[in-house]
Order: C-alpha cells, then structure tokens, then sequence
C-alpha cells in the first residue's frame, strides 16, 4: 500500500462513519505564538476542543502536515522524521472510549489488515491525580488484544500547560521484526514494537489550582504517522525503505556514488532535512537566525555538512534534484507545485552560501578539538562561518568533547544588545533622526504595511526592512513580482483615505504574548523582550514598535509613492514621501 492509497482508506473509512473532512492547515500555526510550527492535528483544533462548536461538527477526520524539532537529533535512525504526515480524527463532546478503540481497532485490522498477532497496547497506569484506565483496558480486551498484550504505563497521559482538557490515552504498537514472532508479553521498552497511533481520551479539565475534574465535554483525538503506517504495511524495518523515501534516497546515492547500504544515517538525514525544508520554505518561510527561519537554515545546513561526509562534491548542486524527486512524491500537495521555483531558489541560495564558508569553518573548529570548546570558539563559528550551535555541538560530540553552550548563549547575547545599541545609534527604529518629519513617515509605514496586505489581498505581506530619513520612507516587503500601476494607486488612496479619516495613534505596553494574541504585527528580527510597545491605528493597523509616531493619522499630509522596484530575490522595495 502507498501512501496516497493508506490516506484515502483513512479518509473514507472515518466519512464512512460520519465524520467531516477538514482542511490540512499550513505549518505556520495561525495566532499561536507558543509554537514555531504545527506539531499535531490537533494543534489547530484546540478551541474546539475547548468547548467552541465547529462548523464541520462533533466529528472530524483529516491528514495534517506537521513539523517536529524535538527530533532533529533522532533523524537519522529508521523511524524518526522531521516533516511527517499525521491521520487524525476527532470526537468533540461525541462517541468517547468504547468506540473510539473499536474503530481505531476496526481500520488497523480490518481495513489495514494488520495482523492481531503483532498488535499490543498500552493504557494508563493511573497517579495521584487520576485513577488506572481500566475501562480502556476492557475494550480492548472484549475485542481481542490478550491480557499479556496491554501494558499500564503512567506516562500515558496527554494535556496542555496550565489549565484546559486533558485524559489518559491509549497507544497501539506493532511488531516490526520479521525475523521472530511478536512475544506472548508485550514490553513497551523493546524496541521492535513501533507505536502506530495513539488515542487521546480526553474526560478530565485541570483548573487553577491544578485539580483535575471531570470535563463537561469529553473528547477523542486519534494521531497516526502515515509514515510508520506505510512502512508496516509494506513488512519493511526502515522507514526510508519505503516509496516515499527511495526515490529521494536514490538521487543521494546518485549523487555520492555511493550505496544506502553502509551510508544509512547520512542519506536518511540529506533525505529528511530537505523534504522538511521543502514543505516549509512551501508555506513562507526563508532562511534566517530567528525563529523558523533558524530551524529551516539548521536543517538545510546540516544536510549540506553530511553532504560533505559523503563526498558530494561542493560545486554539486545537492537540493535541486532533491526538490525534484520530492514534488513527484507529493503531487498532490497544490501549493509545492505551485511554489517550485521558490523552493529551489531558497535552497540554492542557502547551499550556496554555506558551502563558501564550511570548510573553514571546519578547519576552525578541528584546530580548537584538542580540547572542549569554549563559548569565544562556538560564537565565531556561528557569527563567521553559519554553523548553528546544534552542528558544533554535534561535531564536538563526535569528538567526545564538550561545548560550553551557556558561555556561547552569553557572547551571543552580549552581541545582540550590541547590535541593538549600535543600529539605535544610527537608525532608531529603522529612523536616521527623531525629528517631527521623520515621525510622521515613520507612522505612514505602518499604514502602508497594512494597506499592501489589504490590496494585495494577501495577510502574510510583512516588512522585511525599512529606512527613514526626514525627506523619503524606503520599505522592503515580501512579493515576488512587481506591483501594477493600478495597486500602487489603490496603495496610496487607501493610505490617504485612513489619514483623512483622522484616526488616533494609540499606544499600548503589553506582553510578547499578549501582544501577537491581539493580532499585533512584529517589525524586527531581533527576538522581543518581555514587554513590547504596541501601536494601534483604529481598527486597521496593529504594530509592535519601539516608535516614535505622531497622535492622529490627521498630522501625516499626503501619502505618494515614488518609487517601487526590486530589493533582491522575492523581496520588493517602495520609496514614498508625504506632501
């Protein structure tokens, strides 16, 4: 079975069962500042599973696309990924335990045709704040799983930080050795059995105080990797065995001369890192050393150093075929096609960059592996030469040596405030003075950063930099093409529309989190504090900012664009005055 045929039994058997198809969201999590990426299919349900009625119903079913980083360091072993495929179906206040495990039960047996024989569970083994779940227990046990096949674990337990849903739950395994059959006794901890999926039984609601009570609405959330899924159904031991995987995996062998066979963990890293870097460069996101963009560079650079460990050789172009072999795997993913030449432009850029500076880089770092690295060493290497302080780290453990990461975090933070002091010297925020004049352009550029977002009927248009000096604003925004004669004008009548209007400039000092709950825009890379100054314009334009800007948009005059051209490779630049 492939992997397009496993997600339309999935699909068809929980419609099958009344359950509504909902849509597989990006990786970019909407409104949710505590993440970097979706991690679950449940991740953008949690309102719903909070008590908010969905538009679709109680019961849902869908496959999300999801990013982990927890596992970058596991990537490299047969079973572990960073981008992976994730079924998922839901019961919102609908069906709970008793028929929750007989359909899960049902689709891997029945549907699947996974044999019973190499089937085991586990369920929770209780604690002090809720009793052992026997009840799951009994229903596996009326529809065949033997006493000696369910394991009561403690850790079977899902929730949220501080207050909301949570319950125990219940996992599935597989026995992956075809060499012997599964034994009578399941133990979790042999790692032949590979979990398959797992059903969170959410009856509980933990308050304030930390008591866990029985909720008014008991959920279902049922997570599987189509991954593992594939690998099982095809009797094979390695994920990377499988289609999704080979095509891939054959162009790294292609391009090392070199054999899967002896060279597993290598090109199961190259593999991995690039198909996630391609979904994710796929849904906006660009190389940087902030937030995703620092995961996205991690990955791809530390591909590019295995890379190096398979003797591709530097002027090799290593991505592009990659990207190739990855769009015909998920074809039906519309929106990778459709961003193709992104994705390669992105990678290339990258690769480019750090093959200039890893061989150096190495040099650097194998000069100074006599003994542990201090943090002097791992900032340099990261300032000068790109490696994230996860690959010195994983070059030092290598070397069975030490790297001070703490001294490292301390060098790196005294050169962010050191960057800070020395741009707000020369440009605060983004201003060449603070003189009424550039004030009033400097307000203009937050209603210019949302009217291109209005006209261009696009919210995820953001400011990739700006410069004001008392005669001119220069603003750089994302968009890979030009505007047309007709935006730009739309541009500044909407502008000077909301100037007329004579709207009130107000300020607020809130949380990081308050802050992007409400909506409000970032404008730097550098990471935020703890509290941010957040300026609002009515009801259209919403910014953290450390300002200065004027009381009323009535102060500003006349909005004209001057200029629009291009600021480098998907990034487009605006030059306006007001008059």
């Amino acid at each position: 079975m492939n992997r397009k045929q496993l997600i339309k039994k999935y699909i068809e058997f929980f419609k099958s069962r009344d359950h509504s198809q909902i849509q597989n969201l990006s990786l970019i999590p909407e409104n949710n500042p505590t993440v970097l990426f979706t991690t679950a299919g449940m991740h953008p349900l949690v309102p719903f599973l909070l008590g908010e009625p969905h538009p679709q119903g109680k019961r849902l079913v869908n496959v999300q696309r999801c990013i982990r980083t927890g596992d970058i360091d596991e990537v490299g072993d047969t079973t572990h990924h960073t981008f992976f495929e994730m079924l998922g179906n839901w019961s919102l206040g609908d069906y709970f335990k008793e028929d929750a495990i007989k359909m899960t039960f049902k689709f891997h047996t029945k549907i699947l045709e996974i044999p019973i024989e190499r089937y085991a569970v586990t369920c929770f083994g209780g604690n002090k704040n809720a009793p052992k779940d026997e009840e799951s227990a009994k229903v596996w046990q009326s529809i065949g799983i033997p006493k000696e096949r369910i394991a009561f674990l403690e850790d079977n337990w899902w929730e949220t930080t501080g207050v909301g849903p949570c319950g125990p739950d219940t996992e599935m395994f597989f026995w992956k050795d075809n060499s012997i059959p599964a034994p009578k006794t399941f133990d979790p901890e042999n790692e032949n059995w590979v979990e398959i999926g797992n059903d969170v039984l959410m009856q509980y609601q933990k308050d304030k105080e930390g008591n866990y009570n029985l909720a008014k609405q008991k959920n279902i959330d049922f997570g599987g990797g189509v991954e593992r899924t594939i690998t099982i159904l095809n009797g094979l031991e390695d994920n990377y065995l499988a289609d999704i995987w080979q095509p891939i995996i054959k162009q790294i062998e292609k391009l090392s001369k070199k054999t899967y066979q002896g060279n597993e963990k290598e090109m199961r890293i190259i593999a991995d890192h690039i198909k996630a870097a391609v979904f994710i460069i796929a849904d906006g996101v660009t190389p940087s050393n902030t937030e995703q963009g620092y995961i996205l560079r991690r990955l791809i650079r530390r591909a590019i150093r295995y890379a190096k460990n398979l003797d591709i050789p530097k002027d090799a172009d290593l991505t592009t075929p990659l990207v190739k072999e990855i769009l015909k795997i998920y074809d039906d993913y519309q929106h990778l096609q459709t961003n193709k030449q992104t994705i390669i432009d992105e990678l290339n850029k990258e690769e480019e960059a750090f093959e200039k500076t890893l061989e150096k880089g190495l040099r650097v770092f194998n000069k100074n592996s006599d003994k542990d690295i201090d943090g002097k060493t791992a900032f340099l290497l990261f300032q000068s030469y790109g490696f994230p302080i996860e690959m010195t780290m994983e070059l030092a453990k290598e070397k069975n040596i030490q790297v001070d990461r703490k001294d490292f975090e301390k060098e790196f933070d005294n050169h962010q405030t050191l960057s800070r002091t020395a741009s707000a010297g020369k440009f605060k925020s983004g201003l060449a003075d603070n003189s009424e004049a550039t004030t009033k352009l400097h307000t203009a550029c937050h209603l210019l950063n949302q009217a291109l977002r209005v006209v261009l009927k696009n919210p995820n248009i953001f400011q990739k930099g700006a410069n004001i000096t008392a005669e001119r604003l220069r603003f750089d925004f994302n968009l890979d093409r030009k505007l047309t004669s007709e935006e730009k004008q739309q541009i500044g009548d909407l502008i000077n529309k909301k100037i007329q209007e004579a709207i009130p400039v107000e300020l607020q000092e809130l949380t990081t989190k308050e802050a992007k709950t409400q909506g409000a825009q970032g404008i730097f890379d550098d990471k935020y504090g703890d509290k941010v100054k957040v300026y609002t314009i009515g009801n259209f334009s919403k910014e953290i900012c450390a300002g200065p800007h004027v009381k009323n948009t009535s102060e500003l005059g006349n909005f004209k664009i001057t200029k629009e051209e291009s600021s480098g490779s998907g990034v487009r630049r605006i030059k306006a005055i007001l008059e």
